[in-house]
């Protein structure tokens, strides 16, 4: 351990990580709990007064490259920075951005989303990395129950954000919102600055070459790059913001999600055939593939909280207690409440069957997770019919769709990291895991891009569009769960002694 206390008997450096990661959290879903709110809101109100397409494209393509950027973000931390390096310089990045965002100008608006989407890449694969390495390696036990600590952390930040960057950015004003948020990751650094010599010597330096020569050409490569790419970056702000070349969101939105998704066909093609794998591998790798199906259809529909189901609690939901109007962001503390109240449940029930030889397969627990996206939706096909009738539903139709949509990420988001873990060739864990991270971004694109069909016009004109939108969500869920039960056998062959 690197201290003799301890929190909450782990390393002291626990601490450090779990409080970092609580604010940067409250940071991004504070963020993202106003973002498609802000965009869409009138000019008159404060807000960008974009139609609710353009809106829903900018924020799949934002939420997209916040998890993109944890490829590139890893492979620095492990090659040059190092990973506590890596860490601080992100959250600062991301303050930065936050600081942009607190200026009521679009064109500052768009570059703090840039740098938060630059810094949260540096930050959130490499602190989790870090939890991982403040333990002995004999102490795996505890090291899991660590990882369930910092989970916690997350939460509890994802928690409280919507709470109250919610209500300054709703009630006051858009950019004390965004400045609130920025606050959050300002204190999670001053926390890391003030703690970080209980982590000793974990993440002090990158993975080195054993000749120092080739260290030093490596550094000086990625230095020379980083330059370069910096200095594009630069370039194409600039045009942008003097509009000498113009971006259509819902274009570039679109083609993005085409190409990464060929991209992952090619790579997932290249490796069958060039990798040399065995006949085990390969089945293993089929499965891998079936997992990333599963997992951008499960965040389509999850990830509708920040984008669709938002809007939804925003312009139909009665928001009313007594003569007090609740922001409709405060809603979005709901699912990080169910997952610290759900989780320890479901883990008991896991281990629970499992001593009765009942807990269910991999394959089951995704057509679990499918099944319970798809009844979240379902509710929200009722309390489209209030609306229908001229009515607004209460909140509580919307919490309860969150607290069926927890029930299946908790199903299914497990299953996702450890199954490509343990499913993957040995030589290409790091890879499988990049694709994993890139089913998440294209489940939040296709997310974004979906909200953008719940225009409020056409809806004010033709109600029933709500039921129609929803409805083909659950028939969409519905339909991949059948297919995944059905198939359950030859997936479970496929994964061969993994479950």
């Amino acid at each position: 351990m690197t201290s003799a206390k301890t929190f909450f008997g782990h390393p002291r450096g626990l601490a450090t990580l779990f409080f970092t990661e609580m604010w940067e959290r409250f940071s991004y879903y504070g963020m993202r709990a106003l973002l498609l709110l802000f965009m869409v809101a009138a000019v008159e109100d404060g807000g960008m007064g974009l139609d609710d397409r353009t809106g829903g494209a900018i924020y799949g393509l934002y939420t997209m490259f916040v998890y993109l950027m944890a490829l590139p973000g890893g492979w620095l931390a492990d090659k040059f920075f190092g990973l506590r390096k890596s860490v601080f310089y992100g959250g600062c990045i991301i303050a930065a951005g936050h600081i942009c965002m607190v200026f009521p100008s679009t064109e500052t608006f768009f570059v703090g989303m840039l740098l938060i989407i630059i810094g949260t890449g540096l930050l959130k694969p490499n602190i989790s990395s870090m939890v991982g390495e403040i333990y002995p390696a004999d102490e795996q036990v505890k090291r899991d129950a660590g990882f369930s600590l910092f989970y916690m952390g997350i939460n509890t930040g994802a928690l409280l954000a919507p709470l109250i960057v919610g209500y300054l950015g709703e009630n006051i004003n858009w950019h004390y919102g965004f400045a609130a948020a920025g606050v959050g990751m300002i204190l999670g650094l001053i926390q890391y600055k003030l703690t970080e010599n209980h982590l000793g010597q974990v993440g002090l330096e990158p993975v080195r070459l054993p000749d120092a020569a080739q260290q030093n050409k490596r550094e000086q490569t990625i230095r020379n790059g980083l330059w370069v790419i910096g200095l594009l970056l630069a370039v194409l702000v600039g045009l942008l913001i003097a509009r000498v070349i113009h971006i259509n969101p819902i274009v570039f939105a679109g083609v993005s999600g085409v190409v990464i998704l060929v991209a992952v066909l090619a790579y997932f093609i290249y490796v069958f055939l060039f990798e040399n794998l065995n006949g085990d591998e390969k089945k293993k790798v089929v499965a891998i593939f079936i997992l990333f199906l599963v997992t951008i259809a499960f965040y389509a529909g999850y990830e509708g909280q920040g984008s669709t189901l938002n809007l939804f609690a925003e312009r139909y939901t009665n928001m009313f207690i007594g003569s007090f109007e609740m922001p409709a962001s405060w809603l979005q503390s709901a699912p990080p409440f169910f997952v610290l109240v759900f989780v320890p449940v479901f883990a008991w029930l896991w281990t629970w069957l499992a001593k009765r030889n009942l807990n269910p397969s991999t394959p089951v627990k995704m057509a679990l997770g499918l099944l319970w996206m798809g009844l979240g939706y379902l509710v929200m096909i009722f309390a489209s019919n209030i609306v229908i009738a001229g009515g607004k539903p209460l909140p509580a139709w919307l919490i309860l769709t969150y607290m069926l949509h927890t029930f299946g990420e908790i199903c299914l988001y497990p299953i996702g990291l450890s199954g490509v873990t343990k499913l993957s060739p040995k030589r290409l864990v790091g890879q499988m895991m990049g694709v994993f991270f890139m089913a998440l971004a294209l489940g939040n694109l296709v997310a974004g891009l979906y909200a953008g069909e719940f225009n409020d016009e056409a809806i004010s004109a033709n109600p029933s569009l709500l039921t129609d939108l929803f409805g083909l969500i659950v028939k969409i869920m519905f339909v991949a769960t059948v297919i995944v039960l059905i198939f359950n056998k030859p997936i479970r062959k496929l994964m061969g002694n993994i479950n």
